[in-house]
């Protein structure tokens, strides 16, 4: 089974969810551990290591959304979110707070196994992945899973470190969204996916803190580019 034996850790209140959630990762060859609120999920990865969480966002006491809050402000871990929530806003701000992926419920189980692993195989290749690349002032350091622009570290979320990565494999080069995702997710591009949008504008607001230099340029028409 591929990345048999990853820790992915479940946190949902709704305890047939999570049975249904840990069910489909065991049968895959997962280890899953459930957690049933935001506070218990933070003791588990205080005394645990995980390759993977799956978060809900309506959570007794602390929400998903301070939690991921929480968890980004020292981890870099891979977050999925599956949520009831449908509005494009609800999914926008979870991205832009740090969450890898978004997935709607009622979910389809397939789904959420192929997304599951999309985000240990982009762990998987990153760790595989010892150069550092430099472009300017930004320099990626694969093995460390760090990025520093101008000497000063950013803080980035996996989805915002692997369009990075991707951008300074290819310097003054192009991509369309559609590329981006097919890099990045590895799965069919619709056509009307906001997230990759939403990964590089936080990309630029990280590095407008650091630097007024631009570095990531719009392409009307075509994408993003590295400049």
């Amino acid at each position: 089974m591929v990345f048999e034996g990853k820790r992915i850790l479940v946190i949902e209140d709704d305890q047939e969810i999570n049975k249904l959630l840990n069910m489909i990762l065991t049968k895959s060859g997962k280890v899953a551990v459930p957690a049933y609120s935001g506070t218990e999920g933070i003791l588990q990865l205080q005394n645990h290591t995980y390759d993977l969480i799956i978060l809900d966002l309506m959570l007794p006491g602390m929400s998903g959304e301070e939690f991921i809050s929480k968890i980004r402000e020292k981890s870099s871990i891979p977050i999925i979110v599956i949520s009831a929530k449908v509005d494009i806003e609800d999914k926008v701000n979870v991205l832009k707070m740090g969450a890898d992926d978004y997935i709607t419920k009622p979910f389809n189980q397939q789904e959420v196994m192929a997304r599951v692993e999309v985000q240990l195989r982009k762990s998987s290749v990153q760790s595989s992945q010892t150069s550092v690349k430099s472009w300017r002032g930004l320099k990626i350091n694969p093995e460390k899973q760090s990025v520093t622009l101008e000497d000063n570290e950013l803080q980035l979320t996996k989805a915002e470190f692997d369009i990075l990565s991707l951008f300074i494999s290819h310097p003054e080069h192009a991509f369309s969204k559609r590329k981006i995702y097919e890099n990045i997710w590895t799965g069919p591009y619709l056509g009307d996916d906001n997230t990759i949008s939403v990964h590089v504008s936080n990309l630029r607001r990280k590095m407008a803190e650091v630097t007024d230099e631009e570095y990531i340029k719009t392409i009307w028409g075509v994408g993003f580019m590295l400049v």
